[in-house]
């Protein structure tokens, strides 16, 4: 597990032994406050923990306020190249800065970003992606290497802290997978920063998904990973549920309802994909952990989900001798089985049933 610092942006606390949050970024004009604003709702309601947002003239400044005050998350300024930008934020009240201190101006600029970030407690994040490591470092390693975005986060981080400004992530994103795991775990064994992780230009929704899940995913299981972002082409609505998905893989968000179905195969007995859809969907509410089950048939099925706290398998011919629920129906015969106790004989429409005696078992849980 990475050790790291710890502090706040805003009121969500990260690093030490926080929990991993989830982040994303607008892409609304930041001049317009009203529609920020919106998207900044739409991705928090998504399950986003902190918001990112660009600022890059003095009309961002102007709008800035109205889309703090009325934000349910803390927000995020990115800023390059100009330092009074990044201190008209603080000043606004934006919860933390995205910069590269090496690339806004002078030492002046440093030493006012660092105090005025000292001042009012903002964090600052450092990123270097691929694309924007230091050219002299470029030119000693050849080229982008894992190393290169390392040291070139550090060479940045460096002018904070000799201003006496300590709360300090990085972000060391490649659009490559192998890249960006090599460029993390060389942060987390040389340095004590949290760690903002993710893929950069990971592509569109699918295969970028895949990519962000595999990168993201062995850095958090390695115990790598204070805050991510999927970053996906299109709108930014969906990163927050891919990134909610992969800490739900890994195991770090247990606050759900985690449906386990098979992939079907010529036994099954009912319609999985549409039961499993149902269920995850009308079960969305539940915050506490409950696994939930659907198998395609009571051959195998109740002793592969052997570990859920309730699940139904598919049961054959239903009473009135024709194929028990096919595809599009959730009505049928099947076994609904609860851990710990023998299966039961259901019939009719298995994923109201499902539901409901899950809800029930929620409930009971969540009241001892």
């Amino acid at each position: 597990m990475h050790q790291t610092r710890f502090f706040h942006i805003g009121g969500v606390p990260i690093g030490g032994e926080a929990p991993v949050t989830v982040q994303s970024m607008t892409n609304t004009d930041s001049r317009d406050a009203e529609a920020t604003l919106a998207q900044v709702k739409e991705l928090a309601a998504a399950g986003c923990d902190i918001v990112r947002l660009s600022i890059y003239d003095e009309e961002c400044i102007k709008a800035l306020p109205r889309i703090i005050a009325g934000s349910p998350v803390p927000l995020v300024a990115d800023i390059h190249y100009r330092a009074d930008l990044a201190v008209m934020a603080m000043e606004c009240g934006i919860a933390k800065v995205r910069i590269n201190p090496g690339n806004i101006g002078s030492a002046d600029g440093v030493r006012k970003v660092a105090s005025c970030a000292k001042t009012h407690h903002i964090p600052i994040r450092i990123g270097v992606n691929s694309g924007s490591i230091d050219k002299d470092i470029l030119r000693r390693d050849g080229g982008v290497t894992a190393r290169g975005m390392l040291d070139s986060a550090l060479m940045h981080a460096r002018l904070l802290e000799n201003e006496g400004f300590h709360d300090i992530v990085l972000s060391l994103k490649a659009s490559t997978v192998l890249t960006t795991v090599a460029a993390y775990r060389l942060a987390a064994a040389e340095t004590d920063y949290p760690l903002h992780v993710g893929v950069t230009e990971a592509g569109l929704p699918g295969a970028g998904n895949i990519k962000s899940a595999v990168g993201i995913g062995s850095l958090l299981l390695d115990g790598i990973g204070n805050t991510v972002r999927v970053s996906l082409t299109g709108s930014p609505i969906p990163e927050a549920q891919a990134a909610i998905d992969i800490l739900k893989a890994v195991g770090l968000r247990k606050d759900h309802v985690d449906v386990v179905s098979c992939p079907t195969c010529g036994r099954t007995g009912i319609d999985v994909a549409g039961i499993a859809r149902r269920v995850e969907s009308e079960l969305s509410d539940i915050r506490i952990p409950l696994t939930v089950a659907v198998m395609g048939c009571v051959v195998n099925g109740p002793g592969e989900a052997r570990e859920a706290d309730i699940g139904i398998a598919g049961g054959g011919l239903s009473a009135a001798g024709g194929s028990a629920g096919g595809e599009g129906s959730s009505y049928g015969v099947g076994a609904l089985f609860e851990k710990g106790k023998a299966p039961v004989k259901v019939e009719g429409d298995l994923a109201a049933i499902l539901i409901a005696r899950a809800r029930e078992l929620a409930k009971a849980k969540e009241e001892k």
